[in-house]
């Protein structure tokens, strides 16, 4: 038979050279054959290229085959290779022994040679199942990831429209959005980091969070323009449909949530920062008026950015505030229209805010 480089290698391990020379001469054929008269040996052979079979006989001086198969197991790379051990020992604890420490099969010495040809044809042909199925599964683990993959960079895509469109009708301008969305992800992560509210915050869900942040005013779009750019104090009839915005943002993201049919995690803090973050902490805001904890996290964390943004920020009816100035109105807040823990938590983080309002400034 003409050898080939397709043919599966077998590594035999025994510390006899005549058995070496006897397994060399039954298994030649039909495999590569490699020999190995020691385990120690046996281990720097399969490192430098791992076989597809191991003969192991398990009664060597130094390291015995028990031991070098346990080292194939304990290592991931040689872990698959099936080890079928050779051996005189008949005794069942032997063999029982021999499966703890992951051998795949015993042969018994004298060898016949039907037996061991038969013995390595099968878990070659067990090894090469296993190999395709692991491939296959490789190989649909990838495919899964660039799903996945494409599934995120829908949603982003879907969370970029959403977005445009809340900015082309809000009327505050230049980076408000993104400077909210980064004061957001600010105090996410301060509780995070001070190991608070972690049945809610991880970094995939702050992530969420953030990027929910832009849609907070998104039902700005269905707010007629006299009323949305209207540059002075509302009257009491203009007030009632520019609040309408919370609800008309929250069932625009509901709608969308219920066409994506349970793929749509994405947008529940989204839904939850749109109709709450004009809520208040004492029960005084709208559209639900809720009380303290009832009112989501991530909308009480919006609460905080919008106002210390708007107060900072220059509008046509009033001139941008300092960051201590603004600090002092939303602290003098606390426990009324703000959560007490996040104005702290504000304040942890004074030194990032003005940062991020220096980064995305309007001048």
């Amino acid at each position: 038979m003409t050898r080939s480089d397709d043919m599966p290698t077998v590594l035999v391990v025994d510390d006899a050279p005549a058995n070496l020379s006897l397994l060399a001469g039954l298994l030649q054929a039909d495999h590569r054959v490699k020999l190995a008269a020691s385990g120690v040996k046996a281990l720097e052979l399969v490192q430098r290229a791992p076989p597809d079979l191991i003969l192991l006989d398990v009664m060597m001086p130094e390291m015995d085959g028990y031991e070098v198969c346990q080292r194939l197991k304990a290592d991931p790379a040689t872990r698959a290779i099936p080890v079928l051990f050779l051996t005189a020992m008949t005794q069942t604890e032997d063999e029982a022994r021999g499966f703890q420490v992951g051998a795949a099969d015993f042969i018994q010495k004298p060898i016949n040679p039907l037996v061991l040809q038969a013995r390595v044809r099968t878990h070659l042909q067990i090894k090469a199942y296993q190999d395709e199925l692991r491939e296959r599964n490789l190989s649909l683990q990838d495919e899964l990831s660039q799903r996945l993959q494409q599934v995120d960079q829908l949603r982003e895509s879907t969370l970029h429209v959403m977005i445009s469109f809340a900015e082309f009708r809000d009327e505050a301008t230049g980076h408000h959005v993104r400077r909210t969305q980064e004061y957001v992800r600010t105090l996410a992560t301060w509780f995070y980091e001070q190991g608070q509210h972690l049945h809610l915050l991880n970094p995939a869900s702050i992530d969420h969070i953030a990027k929910s942040a832009p849609l907070h005013d998104l039902g700005k779009v269905a707010t007629p323009d006299h009323i949305l750019l209207k540059p002075g104090r509302h009257t009491p009839e203009e007030t009632v449909i520019m609040r309408q915005h919370a609800m008309a943002g929250w069932e625009m993201l509901r709608r969308a949530a219920d066409r994506m049919a349970g793929d749509a995690v994405f947008l529940d803090h989204a839904m939850d920062i749109a109709r709450h973050h004009h809520e208040k902490w004492d029960g005084s805001g709208y559209p639900d008026g809720l009380v303290g904890e009832q009112i989501p996290l991530s909308a009480r964390l919006m609460a905080v950015a919008d106002v210390y943004d708007a107060l900072i920020s220059a509008r046509p009816y009033k001139p941008p505030m300092t960051h201590e100035q603004a600090l002092k109105i939303i602290r003098d807040g606390s426990g009324q229209h703000f959560d007490p823990a996040v104005v702290d938590a504000l304040q942890a983080c004074l030194e990032e805010f003005q940062r991020i309002a220096r980064t995305w400034s309007d001048h």
